[in-house]
């Protein structure tokens, strides 16, 4: 077995993904042309493989640990290369939809298996921190190049190539799972939560379509209504069947934690305010601003730049100022670059809008990293696989709220359709208010309930160990996302943890005395957005 092989194949999943999502913002526009789509069925376009995707993922996970993680990963590439077939052939709205609910479900099968592959293939600590790095790292290129790539292949081939070029490269990541990727599973305490998943699918999908069809039907329609009642049914129905269950998707007890609570909750504002960004901005400059899609898709590449620089270096100023400040100053900036949006009129020039767009893509850059890193460290170890399922799905899930609410704002006032400029204008405006007050939000919440010191004893951090690198790791992450600035303990930390559990954290003795002598912060090494999401995984979900 090679392991840069296996990496290869697992980095590809997460390329094909992350391309497939930046992209389709890009051909909004000319869907709804070529369609003949309004801004609701649109807005499905979207959230159809966000709601797949965020209501799947732990189930996709769990699936993976019992039936094979390799399979589940295999059906998971062949499903999105399905679905994108469907969207490229699609001869109408419908189809489309269902097409991208079809590789949102390959994305919630084959993404949390790939990472759980990764922490099985690659035992040793410091290996494992550098091979999730680069599969981390996949994300950034992804949302990088997306744009550029996007622009050049809708004047090419038009929106439906933006589908059917992912398909042959899915199809060789397939070829080279099954050739490359060694079979695992870890089935032991593992039940899957049936009725659970079918009330989270049924709860959000009502809430959905209440939120993106209301302003079609009325919100005080029999439909409308209905379906919002349902919705609330459903997910009560939901909360009952976990609090009562054996083995649950979610453990309510974790959210007794308030720091955890509110880290998914800022989580989820990120998301709701970056993802309607991403929606309607394309949509604004080719609409309103006349700019073609080339352009446009290269006028979205400043925000994703910022974005990946931004948050390679977000560990260091966690380790400056503390999670709860960067966290803070993050969401406060994504509130200032749509801020800056709401207030573009039809005669503003487009750079404007690109550099609020950079400015809001430097905020998601500095809350990205740490808002994972408090919620995992404020769980027990070995609930942090769990904490941070949780957490990516608490982001999906904002990201279809933040479309379907945000796009319904821009409905309102833009109407159904999408040639009107100075009703695109008027809607943007509007639905950017509301992304800027979600940021706000989150900014709020940040600073009220994210801690601003730890209050961590070195003797509760040993005893919690009791030898095991996760607790340890738990405690350390908890330690430097609230605390920066009294090192003392971390020095003694450091030198309490025998060789072994250094290892299991990616450090050697030498390291660690090293930073300890020095005075320095172990921030950078294991919040780093390249590392951060899996030191503390114990088991990947």
């Amino acid at each position: 077995m090679s392991r840069s092989r296996v990496l290869f194949t697992l980095c590809l999943a997460v390329l094909i993904a992350q391309l497939d999502t930046s992209v389709v913002n890009l051909a909004m526009r000319r869907i709804g042309t070529d369609l003949g789509a309004g801004v609701s069925t649109l807005q499905w376009v979207m959230d159809a493989y966000n709601l797949a995707y965020a209501s799947l993922l732990l189930t996709g996970g769990t699936l993976g640990d019992l039936y094979g993680r390799r399979r589940l990963f295999v059906l998971g590439i062949l499903a999105f290369a399905a679905g994108s077939v469907v969207c490229g052939v699609a001869p109408g709205a419908a189809v489309l939809i269902a097409g991208r609910a079809l590789t949102g479900l390959g994305a919630a099968l084959a993404l949390p298996t790939s990472l759980a592959i990764i922490a099985d293939v690659y035992r040793d600590g410091t290996e494992r921190a550098r091979a999730i790095g680069v599969w981390a790292s996949c994300n950034g290129v992804a949302l990088a190049i997306g744009p550029s790539i996007g622009g050049l292949l809708m004047d090419w081939t038009g929106w439906r190539g933006i589908f059917l070029v992912v398909v042959p490269v899915a199809l060789l990541a397939v070829v080279l799972a099954l050739r490359c990727v060694p079979e695992s599973a870890s089935p032991e305490g593992r039940h899957l939560d049936a009725k659970g998943q079918a009330l989270a699918v049924l709860g959000l999908t009502l809430l959905a379509v209440a939120v993106i069809e209301g302003p079609r039907w009325t919100w005080t329609a029999w439909p409308t209504l209905g379906c919002g009642g349902a919705s609330v049914a459903a997910l009560l129905g939901f909360v009952h069947v976990e609090r009562r269950g054996a083995s649950p998707m979610v453990p309510l007890a974790l959210f007794r934690s308030a720091p955890f609570s509110a880290a998914l909750v800022v989580a989820s504002m990120m998301t709701f305010s970056t993802y309607a960004m991403l929606f309607l901005l394309p949509i604004a400059l080719q609409s309103a601003h006349g700019l073609g899609v080339r352009v446009a898709g290269l006028a979205m590449l400043p925000m994703a730049l910022a974005f990946v620089v931004v948050s390679r270096n977000s560990g260091t100023l966690v380790g400056r100022f503390g999670a709860r400040a960067t966290l803070a100053a993050g969401m406060a900036c994504m509130a200032a670059g749509a801020l800056a949006m709401s207030v573009a009129g039809s005669a503003t020039p487009a750079i404007w809008l690109v550099a609020a767009s950079l400015l809001s893509g430097v905020g998601l850059g500095l809350a990205g990293g740490p808002v994972m890193a408090v919620a995992v460290a404020r769980v027990p170890a070995d609930r942090a696989g769990t904490a941070s399922g949780l957490g990516n799905t608490a982001r999906m899930l904002g990201a279809t709220l933040g479309v379907a609410v945000l796009g319904a704002v821009f409905a309102g006032h833009a109407g159904t359709a999408t040639a009107d400029p100075a009703a695109i204008v008027a809607g943007f405006r509007a639905a950017m208010r509301g992304s800027a007050a979600a940021a706000s939000l989150g900014a709020v919440l940040a600073l009220a309930f994210i801690g601003r010191d730890g209050h961590l004893a070195t003797d509760r951090i040993r005893a919690a160990s009791s030898g095991r690198a996760g607790a340890v790791l738990r405690e350390i992450g908890w330690y430097l996302a609230d605390s920066p600035r009294s090192r003392g303990r971390q020095r003694e930390l450091l030198r309490a943890m025998d060789d072994r559990m250094l290892r299991d954290i990616g450090l050697t003795r030498y390291d660690a005395m090293q930073a300890a002598d020095r005075d320095q912060t172990l921030a950078p090494s294991i919040r780093s957005p390249s590392r951060s999401q899996v030191l503390p995984f114990q088991r990947i979900i």
